[in-house]
């Protein structure tokens, strides 16, 4: 933008008379721009914001009994020149006071949903806690009962016994827009209602083993004693819990996540009816659907959620689904990511009735499933056993395979080939242990019978072909897409 010297000259002589805003309006007139307070827009205030709805969120301290047992010395032997030094330092001598019990503390945020004192936290600031204690910003201290937490959602609900207490207004975050300014209020390191504000930096955020909360992203500042406090948008409305920030250094670094208050009032409505949370499932192991594998299985683009696996007599298993499908939607809502259908279906309450569609061999397909419930515990996958590699000569993939051993073929239905060793760098995830079912390519999947068939398979495909590996990983099974790069 252009401006003459006459401009310049008289912007500065209104400056030096000490009109810096008639400057500024005279440099705006000068060049055409428009100041956010010319057009009506000022940086926003939040002091009539902080004023009303402060009172409503809480300190919440709790304390946490940990007994540890006295070190004890190795079996060495009475030769053994260490013997002395951890019989003296190391194991605890006869008479010596035992174990002890240490008191943990720690801190966290809150807020008031209820006159009478039911109050939303995070899960993992009342995990294991002996005793909570709930400050008010008027300094009244109250014990603190838990009647329900979520680990999953990573949402607890509290109560004081109290009355007349300032209440939340609870907003809506599906009108929340990115760039929209929101405001959290907590205890960071214990500094009673401190306020801290930001932007929304998105929506719908997937995190790392958090598989039902489309998580609010902001860059407000969030640091430790924060956790269960509220976020709120302009409007005063609590849109969400802080629950997490992204940090290397365990400080705040404008990354935070907060579970949008939709999903923590349907957790706390579970927990303050039953004091548990109830979930659908349907019994498949899925995974994302790249680029890469919708092109393997001729999709038109990368959506839904890929089957890797179907639970024996499980509810997709009876409504026919198997490996290899791709849900497109459930119950006629569109899945765009395997997040989402996880999301989709454990709303669902268990014993309803949904309509899956599918992708198959290149078609649509519908599959109509009775939704059951999800454990609340998670079962932990057992290791398998592993054979030990041998020296073979690794297949255009850089991958040296086996046939099954005798442990791996107990089950009747089992086959494929065992990954024994990876070798130089081939493309993809394939792992030494991984056993490998079937390959896919140009739309055609072909079982794996045997070490010989499938380096086979491979010695007839071209250069830079690109095909798709099932594998069975521990207890897990998955897609993995390679390309043919003739790895030496």
């Amino acid at each position: 933008m252009y401006v003459d010297e006459k401009g310049i000259h008289i912007m500065m002589r209104a400056m030096r008379a000490g009109s810096v805003i008639w400057a500024v309006f005279l440099m705006c007139s000068i060049t055409g721009a428009s100041p956010a307070f010319a057009q009506g827009r000022e940086l926003p205030d939040f002091t009539d914001l902080v004023e009303r709805q402060a009172p409503t969120v809480v300190n919440i301290s709790t304390t946490q009994s940990v007994r540890r047992d006295a070190p004890q010395a190795p079996q060495l032997d009475e030769n053994d020149p260490f013997y002395e030094f951890f019989r003296r330092f190391g194991q605890r001598p006869p008479g010596a006071p035992g174990p002890r019990e240490f008191e943990t503390r720690s801190l966290g945020s809150g807020f008031i949903i209820s006159a009478d004192g039911y109050i939303l936290t995070n899960s993992h600031v009342v995990d294991n806690a002996d005793e909570i204690t709930v400050r008010l910003t008027d300094k009244r201290e109250f014990k603190a009962k838990v009647i329900g937490a979520d680990r999953r959602t990573d949402v607890a609900l509290i109560k004081i016994e109290a009355t007349n207490l300032p209440v939340v207004r609870v907003g809506d975050p599906a009108r929340l827009r990115v760039g929209e300014w929101v405001l959290a209020i907590g205890s960071p390191f214990g500094f009673d209602s401190s306020v801290t504000a930001g932007i929304v930096s998105a929506k719908g955020r997937n995190l790392p083993s958090e598989n039902f909360v489309p998580f609010i992203q902001t860059d407000v500042a969030i640091n430790p004693g924060n956790s269960g406090g509220p976020l709120f948008n302009m409007r005063g409305e609590v849109v969400g819990i802080n629950s997490q920030i992204y940090s290397r250094t365990g400080g705040y670094m404008g990354l935070s996540f907060a579970i949008p208050i939709d999903v923590v009032m349907d957790v706390q409505n579970q927990l303050r009816q039953s004091g548990r949370v109830s979930r659908g499932r349907i019994g498949v192991v899925i995974q994302e659907v790249t680029r890469e594998l919708a092109d393997s299985f001729g999709l038109a683009k990368a959506a839904g959620a890929l089957v890797n696996s179907v639970e024996k007599g499980g509810p997709a298993d009876k409504a026919g689904v198997q490996p290899g499908d791709i849900i497109l939607k459930f119950d006629g809502k569109p899945v765009a990511s395997s997040t989402e259908l996880q999301r989709l279906v454990g709303a669902t309450r268990p014993g309803a009735k949904a309509t899956l569609e599918l992708w198959r061999k290149g078609a649509s397909a519908e599959a109509h499933v009775t939704v059951a419930e999800l454990p609340e515990d998670r079962v932990t996958a057992r290791e398998r056993n592993r054979p030990r590699p041998i020296e073979k000569t690794p297949n255009r993939l850089g991958l040296v395979v086996g046939d099954l051993g005798p442990d791996q073929k107990r089950d009747p239905s089992a086959s494929g080939v065992v990954v024994e060793e990876v070798r130089g760098q081939p493309r993809g995830d394939v792992r030494a242990g991984d056993i490998i079912t079937s390959v896919t390519t140009k739309g055609q999947t072909t079982e794996v019978k045997s070490a010989d068939q499938f380096n086979k398979l491979l010695t007839g495909l071209d250069k830079g072909a690109t095909l798709t590996l099932q594998v069975r990983r521990a207890d897990t099974n998955l897609f993995v897409t390679v390309r043919i790069e003739d790895v030496k």
